[in-house]
């Protein structure tokens, strides 16, 4: 079984962003930028299909600048055995990166493709399902568990209020959240194993992809500064402020 795991480059999720002075996107330069969580969830899960015996090849994708490709060794070193970068500069919204998954899915053919539920940078949670949709697959989004069995899969997905169990016949798209799995250590000797797997380079053109831009960010903006808070003397004076404030 060939696994597909799309990873993106992120701003660290330890790094207080900035916005530019302009107010048009959030500021990137020298800032530290890491593999979006929730993508290395996706990769760490089609390793240990791998470790299991469940799957026979992982090939990690990543579309954005030449940059990805740190991404992209950081998932070879996690234990993917190839990549595939589709190098562009352009801003890359989901419904494009999922054109773009589901050409590389055309030429690869796997039997399983693993996103994360949604990158840290936008918060769309759409790729998953937009990639599901344009490949005609089923989808298991949200999986805090995931079981394969031949050419079936069960998802255990995180819904309000608990967990629903879905049924799958591969090929399948599925998306990870925070309880499936802990990534693991990345380790000296794997990063530089990682320098040796082979990582192929394409374009939006070459894949027959239009990656225009279909939305337009008109501001981003800080969010506004919160009020300072308030001592009160005693709990009468406490019932009396959340009155005021129309809590009680």
């Amino acid at each position: 079984m060939k696994i597909v795991v799309g990873v993106k480059r992120v701003v660290d999720s330890n790094v207080k962003v900035r916005v530019r002075a302009d107010g048009t996107a959030v500021d990137i330069n020298n800032v530290k930028m890491s593999m979006n969580p929730f993508d290395e969830i996706a990769v760490e899960e089609a390793v240990r299909l791998k470790e299991a015996g469940v799957a026979t090849e992982i090939v990690a994708v990543s579309a954005g600048p030449a940059q990805s490709q740190e991404t992209l060794r950081t998932a070879l070193a996690i234990g993917a055995d190839r990549a595939i970068l589709i190098d562009t500069n352009a801003d890359l919204q989901p419904l494009a990166v999922a054109k773009l998954l589901k050409a590389v899915i055309d030429k690869e053919q796997p039997q399983l493709v693993i996103l994360g539920k949604q990158a840290i940078d936008d918060d769309s949670n759409q790729t998953g399902q937009m990639l599901a949709s344009l490949a005609g697959w089923p989808q298991g989004t949200f999986a805090s568990k995931v079981t394969l069995e031949g050419k079936d899969a069960t998802v255990a997905r995180e819904v309000d209020g608990g967990t629903e169990t879905v049924a799958l016949t591969l090929p399948a798209v599925v998306t990870t959240d925070l309880r499936l799995n802990e990534p693991r250590y990345v380790t000296l000797p794997n990063i530089m194993k990682a320098k040796k797997k082979p990582l192929e380079t394409t374009t939006p053109e070459s894949l027959g992809v239009d990656v225009s831009p279909r939305l337009k960010t008109l501001k981003v903006a800080e969010p506004p500064t919160r009020s300072a808070g308030e001592k009160v003397a005693d709990v009468t004076k406490l019932v009396e402020r959340l009155r005021e404030a129309k809590v009680l």
